[in-house]
């Protein structure tokens, strides 16, 4: 989540989060936090066109947060809104991850069901071949029942 979004969400001002981010840097490694470099800032503006026109002309780019680094901000920022908020957003990232569980066991058991109509296939497509060879067999055989041969008729 970018800087702005919590600061938004935390009721700050961005600029007080990122000071409070800046004088705790021990808290925030960079599996927790990192800045956006210049060229990522004008590509995520470029793709995005929801940024209000203020934050797309700000000089400084701004802070990107793992859900490690959203834990952190609490630690960081003590007010009851702070609290709260944190206390949602980490519910948001649980419902998240059994989200992906859940996509997980979804794709195991598509990749299992692939697994056994690829052996039904094959077993089907077996006795086709078997089938078709059969068949061209029959043509080479002689018939089975009762032969009439054309005689001359005899006058009675």
């Amino acid at each position: 989540m970018l800087d702005l979004h919590l600061a938004e969400l935390y009721q700050v001002e961005t600029r007080a989060l990122k000071q409070a981010v800046k004088r705790n840097i021990d808290r925030f490694p960079s599996d927790f936090m990192f800045e956006l470099s210049k060229d990522e800032w004008s590509g995520l503006i470029t793709i995005c066109d929801k940024f209000p026109d203020n934050i797309r002309h700000t000089p400084t780019p701004p802070m990107a947060f793992t859900e490690q680094g959203v834990a952190m901000l609490s630690s960081v920022l003590r007010s009851k809104v702070a609290i709260e908020v944190n206390i949602s957003i980490m519910r948001a990232f649980v419902l998240m991850r059994q989200m992906v569980a859940g996509y997980e066991e979804l794709l195991k058991r598509i990749e299992e069901l692939e697994v056994s109509t690829d052996a039904q296939f094959n077993d089907i497509y077996q006795a086709l071949t078997q089938l078709l060879s059969q068949s061209q067999e029959q043509k080479q055989r002689r018939r089975i029942g009762f032969v009439t041969y054309d005689k001359p008729e005899t006058d009675r």
